[in-house]
């Protein structure tokens, strides 16, 4: 089997990591996968959680446990921000646009982590930080 390439928005922050557990918790309000009553620590704590997530996932930003530094290496379950480099090699002027985003995600697989593997970048509107695109590839 392979993973499932996915993609989501998120509310901007200029904390990172803030934000990516806000986009977590609101996926997790909207579809508790049977899971209900666990917050988004207690799910990566359990064992089933573990299970659930590598042999499908949700193809959501449940999918990863937690944010690292973009310089990180590629391992996880993890949601890593693109470097400065990466973002320009689709979006020449660094600040994407949400229509951009997308339109590269679908032009090009290869902006697509390894499987169980989650990017993210912030998106732009009029040149202001608008939101935070994240997306990956589920793990099963």
């Amino acid at each position: 089997m392979g993973g499932d390439c996915w993609w989501q928005t998120g509310p901007y922050d200029s904390d990172l990591p803030a934000a990516f557990r806000r986009a977590q918790e609101a996926e997790l309000a909207e579809d508790d996968r049977g899971f209900t009553g666990r917050t988004v620590g207690e799910l990566w704590e359990s064992s089933d959680w573990a299970e659930f997530i590598f042999t499908g996932g949700t193809a959501t930003v449940l999918d990863q446990i937690h944010t690292v530094a973009a310089t990180e290496p590629e391992e996880g379950p993890y949601m890593r921000p693109l470097t400065e480099d990466e973002i320009r090699a689709w979006c020449p002027r660094g600040r994407p646009t949400a229509a951009e985003w997308e339109a590269a995600l679908r032009a090009d697989l290869d902006l697509f982590p390894r499987r169980g593997l989650g990017r993210c970048t912030v998106l732009y509107e009029n040149d202001a930080p608008s939101e935070i695109g994240y997306w990956g590839v589920t793990a099963d």
